[in-house]
C-alpha cells in the first residue's frame, strides 16, 4: 500500500506541464478514492494563506476540490480531516521552525501511520527536506565538531537537500559528512523534483539530481539522470 514519495525543490513543478499533461496528473493517478482529499501542512512557513492559495490552484488543476490548511495548532476537525486525507503536501519554509511544531501537535506521529496506509506524500522544499534524514540544527557552524543534526521522518534513506546550488550544496555536504561512510545525500536543484518508489527506485523529474557521498576521506558527487539512479530501501 506504500505510494511512491514526491520531493519538489519549490513549488514550480506543481504548475509544470510535461508536454501536454500536468505532472501532478501521476500523482493524481496514485489516490485509490473517487473524490479524493487533500490537506496541506504550513508549519514550516507559519501557515501563510498565500502559499496555501498556490496549493489549492493546483489542485483544482487535478480536478481535486476537498481541500484544507492544516495550521500549527490544528483542531479537532483539522487532524480528522488530515487523518482522512488521500494526499498531504508539507509545505517549504524553515525545516526546523515545521519540525518542532510537528513534535508538539501530533503530527510527527500521524504522518508515518499515513505514510503506511497509502497516503501519498508530497514534499515541497523544506517539506522535501523533513521527508529524508535528517537536516542541521538551526545556527550550525561551519566546524562539523560543533555542528548538530535533527533526525526527521527518515522515509528517505538519505538525505535531502533542496535548492541550495547557489551554496554549492554546503548543508547537504556537511549532513554527508557527519555521517561518515554511510552517508548519502541527494540534492534538487531548483525547479525539480524526484519520486522514490517503494522498491528504492528513484526518478528525477525535470532537473538533474545532485548525489554526494562518502568513500574513505573523500566526498563523491555524482549526477543522476531521470530514471537512471536505484537506492535500496
Amino acid at each position: 500500500m506504500i505510494k511512491p514519495l514526491y520531493m519538489l525543490a519549490d513549488s514550480q513543478l506543481l504548475f509544470w506541464k510535461d508536454g501536454n499533461r500536468l505532472f501532478l496528473e501521476r500523482i493524481r493517478e496514485q489516490m485509490d478514492s473517487p473524490d479524493p482529499k487533500a490537506a496541506y501542512i504550513g508549519a514550516s512557513n507559519g501557515d501563510k494563506h498565500e502559499f496555501y492559495s498556490l496549493f489549492q490552484a493546483a489542485m483544482e488543476g487535478i480536478r481535486l476540490h476537498s481541500c484544507r490548511l492544516i495550521p500549527s495548532q490544528p483542531t479537532r476537525e483539522d487532524m480528522d480531516f488530515l487523518a482522512a486525507a488521500d494526499l498531504v503536501l508539507l509545505a517549504g519554509g524553515d525545516v526546523e521552525r515545521g519540525w518542532r511544531t510537528f513534535e508538539q501537535n501530533g503530527i510527527k506521529e500521524l504522518i508515518p501511520q499515513k505514510r503506511y496506509d497509502g497516503t501519498v506524500l508530497v514534499g515541497v522544499s523544506a517539506g522535501a527536506v523533513q521527508l529524508g534524514l535528517g537536516a542541521l540544527q538551526e545556527g550550525a557552524l561551519q566546524e562539523s565538531a560543533t555542528m548538530k543534526k535533527i533526525p526527521l521522518f527518515q522515509f528517505a534513506p538519505f538525505y535531502v537537500g533542496a535548492h541550495e546550488e547557489e551554496s554549492e550544496w554546503w548543508n547537504l555536504r556537511a549532513l554527508v559528512n557527519l555521517a561518515g561512510d554511510r552517508g548519502r545525500g541527494i540534492g534538487i536543484p531548483a525547479g525539480g523534483g524526484m519520486i522514490l518508489s517503494p522498491d528504492g527506485s528513484l526518478e528525477s523529474i525535470r532537473k538533474a539530481l545532485v548525489e554526494f557521498y562518502r568513500e574513505g576521506e573523500k566526498m563523491k558527487e555524482n549526477l543522476l539522470l531521470s530514471e537512471a539512479g536505484h537506492l535500496s530501501l
